[in-house]
């Protein structure tokens, strides 16, 4: 029968060069699907408790979704995990581009890698066969330059490419994966355990059909979706958001968000619409977390607007199976001719967080930090961190080789940037970013290193919305931004598919966010769950937020496999990776309590001004609630042994 999935897995030793195949039995995805949970089913018990991230014993995965090419919309992701040398637990990272189908095509549901090799290699897969070859003369290149350089060398149709730059190289822990000429697996430092190996990239060529149960089924369903994701309404200039913003931030109530309209944002935009209002509602974090929008305020913000960034594309960009297309290529001043337009987290981490208001460097850094194969959240918050360094005196001139490290000063952002790509100088005590830096530092360095379990946070406060610190500080990979908060809860509208799971006023009280109470507990572990479903399809987070009623992920799943299972029963799948996640880091020596984030990105002390002002979070009461909805011991977080019998782990 036609599933879907492919149902097999490739092995290939980097110390031995022996490469095998792996025949997956269906009752494996029927618990855990394809993509991140198949990738954790895996790793858990094949990577030993010991491992070194950078050595051989840890295995890196690059997984496809089980609903990837199988004609259903935005699934097009496709998922890179292993041991993360940044955090020592659980990492994993998500992309998307073209790369992902062409695992499949090649007949495989996902490539994992082993041992490590004495010199510099890439896979090359297609027309059955997988070999490793040599790659010394990439080893230097650029992602950029890479990949332009294997697909001219490569003896296929439609090569897709996977590589490490410089960043990776060099085993900067902050340091991620490039497809498309630009598009990031960012999160976990992966980049550096494809380094350690010395794995330059994995090329695909594969012209194998996937299939799935109900292709006329799925065509429907996608047509519905696509019907949705199209009848959007664009009725604002990008200048006036800040003007939305403030309105929003002086309002005692708030209206409950319907994904459609930031779906609409997106389409016009991409990620960028929300750079102005973000900043007045206090959702972006300004100067090292410790600023508001009274320091960068919309005479700063107003140049960093989202038209100045739409503005400059001149091609608009879709990943495989995206009806939306919320990216672009941009063309740009100075050294490089174009790039990938920047998303919000990087306009942010390397404006408001740094002070800096010159879209023109924030242009430049993007392609940089893309071209080098480095995550900009981590780069940009290790900045900041290297900025208020230099404020406090903790960090001289001495130490910067001559750069003035003030705020917003964007030609010496540019030049620390620069450096810390390079290794060179500073550059090679920040390239691990800020909490290995500030560990190496003392001094006291350590309060402005905000991070959760090592990585450094995405733009998004959790004074404003408590989701997100929650997730910060629960999720086996922590510091991660892309799987819930109380807006995403909003815009997913699970209640609307899964009995039981509390509703969402359709205006309430901004008091109410801060209450710590059962039902937001309830939410936030049905995000995590929801999230897990979606990384195992293979689905986009956008995608999400069109609303479980619009966006068919269920019934696709349904349709892909012959599968008749319910809403519910998938939830449980989702709890099932959630806590396998869960017992990856505890096997691997991590404290669960251990990942709670910053003090100062939760309001400990509170802000005197802005947006944020006088909040602050009781995250341990939400962390042991969080628990107990996945039937961990709520003091610990370790799942306890009925939920693991409940569960079949």
């Amino acid at each position: 029968m036609d599933k879907g999935y492919m149902g097999k897995v490739l092995w290939v030793d980097l110390s031995s060069g022996k490469i095998d195949e792996e025949t997956i039995p269906d009752s494996v995805y029927v618990k855990y699907l394809s993509g991140l949970g198949l990738g954790a089913y895996l790793l858990y018990s094949r990577i030993p408790a010991d491992a070194d991230p950078l050595g051989p014993e840890n295995i890196l995965g690059f997984l496809s979704g089980l609903l990837t090419g199988t004609g259903s919309l935005f699934t097009g992701r496709w998922m890179v995990v292993g041991k993360s040398p940044l955090t020592g637990g659980w990492g994993d990272a998500n992309c998307g581009g073209n790369f992902s189908p062409s695992i499949k095509r090649c007949g495989y549901d996902g490539i994992f890698f082993k041992g490590t090799s004495k010199k510099p290699v890439y896979l090359f897969v297609d027309k059955g066969k997988a070999e490793i070859k040599d790659a010394s003369r990439f080893w230097g290149m650029d992602t950029v330059e890479t990949e332009k350089s294997l697909i001219k060398e490569a003896d296929c149709k439609k090569p897709r490419v996977a590589c490490i730059g410089p960043a990776g190289e060099k085993l900067s822990l902050i340091s991620g994966i490039c497809n498309d000429l630009g598009r990031m697996a960012a999160r976990s430092g992966l980049g550096a355990v494809m380094g350690s190996k010395k794995l330059k990239a994995v090329v695909l060529g594969g012209a194998m059909r996937i299939k799935s149960h109900s292709p006329d089924k799925i065509k429907k369903l996608s047509r519905t979706c696509n019907t949705a994701t199209k009848d959007q309404s664009q009725f604002i200039k990008g200048i006036m958001s800040a003007r939305i913003g403030t309105l929003m931030r002086v309002l005692p109530t708030q209206m409950a968000m319907d994904g459609k309209m930031y779906i609409s944002m997106l389409d016009k935009w991409g990620t960028a619409s929300m750079n102005q209002i973000s900043i007045e509602i206090g959702d972006s974090p300004i100067k090292n977390w410790k600023g508001s929008n009274k320091d960068f305020g919309t005479e700063k913000s107003e140049l960093l607007n989202p038209d100045v960034f739409t503005d400059s594309v001149f091609v608009k960009y879709h990943c495989y199976s995206c009806p939306l297309g919320c990216g672009g290529i941009c063309s740009i001043k100075g050294k490089y001719s174009e790039t990938h337009k920047p998303e919000y987290e990087t306009v942010l981490a390397f404006g408001g967080l740094c002070m800096n208001n010159d879209p023109d460097s924030i242009f430049y850094l993007n392609e940089v930090l893309n071209r080098a194969g480095m995550d900009t959240i981590s780069a940009g918050g290790t900045v900041a961190f290297a900025l208020e360094c230099y404020e406090k005196g903790i960090i001289t001139k001495k130490e910067t080789g001559g750069l003035e490290l003030t705020w917003g000063n964007s030609s010496a952002i540019v030049a620390l940037v620069e450096k810390i790509v390079k290794r060179e100088g500073i550059g090679d005590l920040l390239a691990d970013g800020s909490k290995v830096a500030a560990q190496k530092i003392g001094n006291n360095s350590m309060q402005y290193a905000i991070q959760a379990g090592g990585q450094e946070l995405a733009m998004h406060d959790g004074r404003n919305d408590p989701g997100f610190a929650l997730h910060n500080c629960v999720e086996p990979t922590p510091g991660r931004h892309t799987i819930g908060s109380q807006l995403y809860y909003e815009m997913f509208q699970l209640w609307k598919k899964i009995k039981g799971l509390p509703d969402v006023k359709f205006i309430y009280s901004k008091n109410s966010k801060y209450l710590p109470d059962r039902e937001k507990t309830i939410a936030a572990a049905a995000c995590s769950k929801y999230m897990n479903v979606m990384n195992g399809a293979g689905c986009c987070l956008f995608g999400a937020f069109l609303g479980a009623n619009r966006l068919p992920l269920f019934d696709w799943l349904n349709a892909a496999t012959g599968w008749e299972k319910t809403p519910d029963q998938y939830m449980e799948i989702g709890e099932r990776i959630q806590t396998l996640r869960q017992m990856f880091n505890i096997k691997h020596g991590i404290e669960p309590k251990d990942y709670k984030m910053s003090d100062r990105a939760l309001g400990r002390p509170p802000l005197e001004e802005g947006a944020n002002k006088g909040r602050s979070i009781d995250i341990e009461k939400m962390i042991g609630d969080y628990w107990e909805q996945f039937g961990w011991d709520t003091k610990t977080g370790k799942p306890t042994d009925a939920c693991l019998k409940r569960l079949g782990i």
